[in-house]
């Protein structure tokens, strides 16, 4: 064991856990395949590719395979929408042995003329795209999805993209990677002939409607957001993605590869920043006036901060006061959305005392060691055996992750807080930091804790 961890665990996963000192030397493993058998949290990659897509709101999605893989469907986002309500309805062929043996191309061909049949002849309700992932039993009996989506777009004068997805191909972050594909096909390669003076909004999924919040910061300092990808965007917006003059990236583990290849393919720089926390939320507001470069859209900026600041800090005060000195555990995502969890923690006067995630890279990690506390534990990729141990053995009050951690947190008699996808309140920008300290007091407070300790 190369850290002071007094835990078992596997002797495979060892390299993935550090305990963060100023002796310790080296980096910790990452952005590997899940250790078999550790039971990790990490999903599929069809669960990544249709997570990055679900949102597109007059997008069409097609599951093709069994039954079970289209379960994961409806609002696995709590995504919103302005506009069309399409991205809620979700098909699968449903694969099933006969179709395994025989394939299933006619089955997936059958179902796009379905769609197209009582979809298509209503102007409001047409296709626009339809997105077909192909999931772990296609991988396996070979189905050749693209050409029937040819055969589609060629039939209806319609996007029909495949999203190469079985899931025994990798984990989330190759779903990310497939998603991102998708959207470059529906983009297109070629470089536009004119430019837009915007920005493209990478890498938020207007989550309790927190792309409004964020979009509306950026129209108050003066920017123009050409595209949401993906979060209340449109199949149309988003081709009209490669004619802005600048990406930022929310996301970090989602959309850097999108980042990347739109710069490659249409010269868009682009910059990561981050919405959570207020420290990280003043950064990336000036990052973004920066890299336009307007002289008067920085006053802007710096003026709409300060406001903001005012209207906020007196209501953070309050929780403060309430939960300083208190004990965090984090287990999210993303290595980006990590760094802005401990920020925030700091800022509340609370001590992060372990922070994994499931598809973080090395400068993320790097980024945490630099920002943790000594004896503070690093992991990645873990498993709901390590969480429970390093929970109990640095006392942590309160987990912070998604829904699958939710039952551990509460079978361990500890608070816990929602920061995954599920969640139906906003916990990004200005408005986000007093929601997010509002409800670690509400659950770190609660006096059902008490009872808890009393019962056992």
């Amino acid at each position: 064991m190369k850290s002071a961890v007094a835990v078992d665990i596997l002797k495979e996963r060892q390299d993935f856990i550090i305990c963060n000192s100023k002796e310790q030397a080296g980096k910790l493993k990452c952005d590997k395949d899940s250790v078999a058998g550790s039971v990790s949290q990490r999903a599929c990659v069809y669960c990544g590719a249709r997570v990055v897509l679900n949102p597109i709101t007059d997008a069409f999605h097609i599951v093709h395979g069994p039954i079970g893989c289209a379960s994961y469907t409806w609002d696995i986002r709590g995504s919103l929408s302005s506009g069309a309500e399409t991205y809620r309805n979700s098909f699968s062929t449903d694969i099933r042995e006969q179709d395994v043996i025989f394939g299933g191309e006619k089955k997936l061909s059958s179902a796009i003329d379905e769609i197209m049949n009582n979809f298509g002849q209503d102007a409001k309700k047409a296709p626009k795209v339809i997105f077909v992932y192909a999931t772990c039993i296609i991988g396996v009996i070979g189905d050749d999805i693209e050409a029937v989506c040819k055969a589609a777009e060629r039939k209806y004068n319609i996007r029909v993209i495949p999203v190469k997805s079985p899931g025994f191909a990798g984990n989330k972050s190759m779903g990310y990677k497939a998603a991102c594909h998708a959207l470059i096909n529906l983009m297109g390669e070629n470089k536009p002939d004119e430019k837009i003076e915007g920005i493209n909004f990478l890498g938020d999924f207007n989550l309790a409607g927190e792309m409004w919040i964020l979009t509306n910061y950026l129209k108050q300092i003066g920017l123009k957001v050409v595209s949401k990808i993906t979060g209340d965007g449109t199949c149309e917006e988003i081709m009209q993605a490669p004619k802005a003059t600048l990406n930022i990236v929310q996301c970090a583990g989602s959309m850097t590869y999108l980042a990347k290849q739109m710069e490659r393919l249409y010269d868009i720089p682009f910059i990561k920043i981050s919405f959570f926390g207020i420290e990280d939320t003043k950064l990336s507001l000036m990052r973004i006036a920066q890299a336009i470069g307007n002289k008067e859209i920085i006053q802007k900026t710096r003026q709409f901060i300060y406001e903001q600041e005012q209207t906020v800090q007196p209501k953070l005060n309050y929780y403060r006061s309430r939960l300083k000195g208190k004990k965090a555990a984090i287990y999210v995502g993303g290595g980006f959305k990590a760094i802005s969890l401990i920020k925030q923690f700091n800022d509340l006067g609370m001590k992060t005392v372990m922070v994994g995630t499931q598809t973080g890279k090395e400068e993320d990690y790097e980024m945490i060691k630099n920002i943790s506390d000594v004896g503070t534990v690093i992991l990645d990729d873990t498993n709901p055996y390590e969480l429970e141990k390093f929970i109990l053995e640095k006392g942590a009050d309160i987990l912070v992750g998604g829904v699958k951690e939710r039952p551990l947190a509460y079978k361990l008699g500890i608070a816990f807080c929602d920061h995954n996808h599920e969640r139906k309140h906003p916990l990004a920008g200005f408005e986000g930091a007093v929601n997010f300290a509002k409800e670690i007091d509400l659950t770190i407070n609660s006096p059902v804790w008490k009872l808890i300790s009393i019962v056992n």
